[in-house]
Parts: C-alpha cells; structure tokens; sequence
C-alpha cells in the first residue's frame, strides 16, 4: 500500500497535474465571466436588432395544434415538442465569444512575457583578402587560395 500512496503521490505531484488543476479552476471563472458577457452585455445588444425578441427563446413548434405558445416554457408545460433553434444560436455565439476570449488572452500573456534574448549570430571568419568566408581551420581561402595563416 505505501509503494501504491508513494506513485500517486508522484504522480498528483508532477508539474503537468498541478497545471491542469490550476487551468480547470481559472477555466471555470473565466467561464463565467464571458456566459456574463454573453447573456448580460452582448444578447441584450442583439435582442435590439432582432425587434426585441430575444435569441436564445426563439423556437419552432412542432406539435401542438393551433394554440400558439409565447415562450418555450410555455410550450413545455403544456407537453409541445419544439425545436430550439435560438438556443442552439445562442450556443454558437457563446462559443464564438469564448473563442474570442481565450484569443485575446493568448495574446495579452504573450506580450507580457519578455522575449528571449536572441543568441548572437556567430562570427564568420572572412578572407583578409577577397573577405569571402572561410572556414575556422582553413589555412587557405578556397575563393582566391591566399595564404591565410596566422591572419
């Protein structure tokens, strides 16, 4: 049993787990905070372009006779199936926003970050000569065949 308590703490321990752990919790607030601005800032924006009506209750009837039913709910209660087809808009603006969101968070993190510091260009040893580049160890330039040793 100590051997089995000693590889998964090993395992629950490991930097990938911990990160994971730590990209779950953020995911689930940042979560929040765009389904927020979704349906608080955004949809009642969208709600005025489309007369007032708000996306996400727009339906179909499927069953149900004649009796028109105001609200999904309603439609509902009364055992109307129907076809949700402003939920699933809803749906793929969510998706479009958080997409938006995780974008522009990528970015932000990567200017953040400071650069690496790029590493220098190594130098090229020229011909004194014709000054085309020649090899660290040549002891002749294979452009011009000048004697370059000790230079």
């Amino acid at each position: 049993m100590k051997k089995f308590w000693d590889e998964f703490k090993a395992f629950a321990m490991k930097g990938n787990v911990i990160d994971l752990a730590v990209a779950v919790v953020i995911g689930g607030a940042f979560g929040k905070i765009v389904s927020s601005l979704v349906n608080d800032l955004l949809m009642p924006l969208l709600t005025l372009l489309t007369g007032g009506r708000n996306v996400s209750g727009l339906f179909v009837q499927l069953s149900g006779g004649d009796t028109v039913y105001p609200s999904i709910d309603a439609a509902k209660e009364a055992g109307v199936s129907t076809l949700n087809y402003g939920l699933f808009i809803q749906t793929v603006i969510d998706f479009f926003l958080i997409a938006l969101g995780i974008f522009l968070f990528v970015k932000l993190i990567g200017k953040l970050k400071k650069k690496e510091e790029a590493a220098p260009e190594p130098v090229v040893r020229k011909c004194p000569f014709c000054l085309e580049p020649v090899a660290d160890d040549a002891t002749r330039c294979p452009h011009c065949t000048s004697d370059i040793t000790g230079k």
